[in-house]
């Protein structure tokens, strides 16, 4: 057991044994470091401004992954690289070619969001599997989580393909296997505990050490990405003082294929989980490319996503509609759980106190099914759903034989819509006539709220459109494009 956090900033190892349950990555660089270069903007994940990459390693290589430092917290960092944009110029005050390339294409104004934006193109300078020219498309991905208010982004979009022409060459290149070293040093098997009992934060590295602190604080908070629990510190001011982190622990963090499911790992984030949810079907890595942005992608947990259980959470319903099962485990003792009954009520869930998800069992598609999943927002980029749709037909001849329907945003929880899905039964995609029915049940499932992203009426009528959508696209023969999602090429329809 340690009772600090080991980190390199700067080639170095630095050891940190104050840490505090909700001290944030950002408070710790501002104010303990002095690095001011990472600016306070929204405070909420949304602007960018705080832009800073994390490095871990990931098959054997240093992987740099863009995260929104004032809501990952500090001991939540454990055997990773921190790298601010005060640590990209070298020693002699040369810039970094994506720092030269904005000075070259008058890509600031203001400055105060530059820091923020440099971070996120340096993280995609070094992006996985780099060979050829990022598209204008995945420029555009990488900066959806960075707000400017001055100069629009058409320089620094253009800074971006100067930057990315050619290979990879920088001192964080040339110094990758000492960093690497230093990871492997300090990632050890010893588990983290810093504080005392009324208040802590620690990061168990097996499951059998995360089971022993939950079984003897079983009120504890469970951390995963942070880009929820973040905002209850920041925003709600919640007085959190105790925190289990789990992203160390090495079994929650695997993607399992079984041929015909996947089992994600709690501790999966958004990234790593794009490209084989993608490879079940397009529209669900069509809409995991807009949840948040690639900060809150890089740092957000599938898991994290379903267990904090909000009505608006854009993975439930597309899991709902395929079917998924959680599993949940409390001490030596697992459960299997549909994932529609793990939501109860608003801000209640079918979890123990003591328990925690491990994984998410996600059937694949038989033949004859056919999926649909659509998320509607004010904006496109970075946005919290108004609506969020997932469809799920079993098409047999012709006719629907069974159908899974789930929504997001409207009820106090995700839900089937279960008069719609009976309604369907039977029904010809081809005829409208024939599912008109099950377009006025929703009605019957629903009864949404208005709020400050939609009105009552615009969330039914919204429902009920997607809803005629799914079905009339089910009844043709869609075109298909390719495009990257999660680092992998996949097939989205049209």
């Amino acid at each position: 057991m340690r009772d600090s956090i080991r980190i390199v900033r700067k080639g170095q190892i630095v050891e940190i044994d104050e840490v505090g349950p909700t001290e944030t990555l950002l408070d710790y660089l501002r104010l303990r470091e002095g690095a001011h270069g990472t600016k306070e903007g929204c405070n909420e994940g949304d602007c960018g401004a705080c832009t800073v990459v994390i490095g871990d390693l990931v098959d054997g290589r240093v992987r740099y992954r863009p995260v929104n430092s004032c809501i990952q917290l500090l001991g939540a960092m454990d055997g990773k690289e921190i790298v601010t944009v005060e640590d990209l110029a070298a020693p002699d005050g040369t810039l970094h070619p994506v720092q030269q390339a904005l000075v070259e294409a008058h890509g600031s104004q203001c400055g105060f969001c530059t820091p923020g934006m440099v971070m996120s193109l340096f993280a995609l300078y070094h992006r996985e599997g780099r060979g050829t020219p990022p598209s204008r498309q995945e420029i555009n991905d990488a900066l959806a989580g960075n707000l400017c208010r001055c100069t629009g982004y058409r320089p620094i979009i253009e800074a971006a393909e100067a930057a990315m022409e050619g290979p990879a060459d920088d001192r964080f290149v040339a110094s990758h296997d000492k960093i690497k070293a230093l990871l492997q040093f300090i990632d050890d098997d010893q588990d983290v505990f810093i504080g005392n009992n009324q208040a802590f934060i620690a990061a168990p590295r097996s499951v059998t050490g995360l089971t022993q602190l939950l079984a003897k604080y079983p009120d504890a908070i469970i951390l995963s990405g942070g880009t929820d629990i973040g905002l209850w510190i920041t925003k709600q001011h919640r007085p959190l003082a105790r925190l289990i982190y789990i992203g160390r622990i090495g079994d929650l963090r695997h993607v399992e294929d079984l041929g015909d499911a996947l089992i994600i790992g709690a501790g999966v984030t958004f990234d790593e989980a794009a490209g084989h949810l993608a490879g079940i079907d397009a529209d669900i890595g069509e809409v995991m490319r807009r949840i948040g942005s690639r900060q809150v992608r890089s740092a957000g947990t599938v898991g994290g996503n379903i267990a904090n259980g909000s009505p608006i959470g854009d993975m439930a319903p597309m899991l709902i509609a395929l079917g998924a099962t959680l599993e949940l485990v409390k001490g030596d003792e697992g459960r299997a759980l549909p994932i529609e009954d793990y939501f109860i009520a608003y801000g209640k869930q079918d979890r123990q106190p003591g328990e925690f998800i491990a994984g998410i069992l996600v059937p694949k598609l038989l033949p004859d099914q056919l999926f649909r999943a659509y998320k509607v927002t004010k904006r496109f980029d970075s946005d919290i759903s108004a609506v969020m749709s997932a469809f799920r037909f079993t098409v047999v001849d012709g006719v629907i034989a069974e159908a899974r329907i789930a929504f997001g945003g409207m009820a106090a929880t995700p839900k089937r819509a279960s008069a719609a899905e009976a309604r369907l039964i039977g029904a010809v995609p081809a005829r409208a006539a024939t599912w008109s029915a099950a377009i006025e049940a929703l009605s019957e499932d629903f009864t949404p709220i208005a709020d400050m992203r939609a009105s009552a009426e615009y969330r039914m009528e919204t429902a009920k459109a997607l809803l005629a959508k799914a079905l009339v696209e089910t009844a043709g023969a869609p075109t298909t494009r390719t495009r990257v999602i999660g680092h992998r090429e996949v097939e989205v329809s049209e």
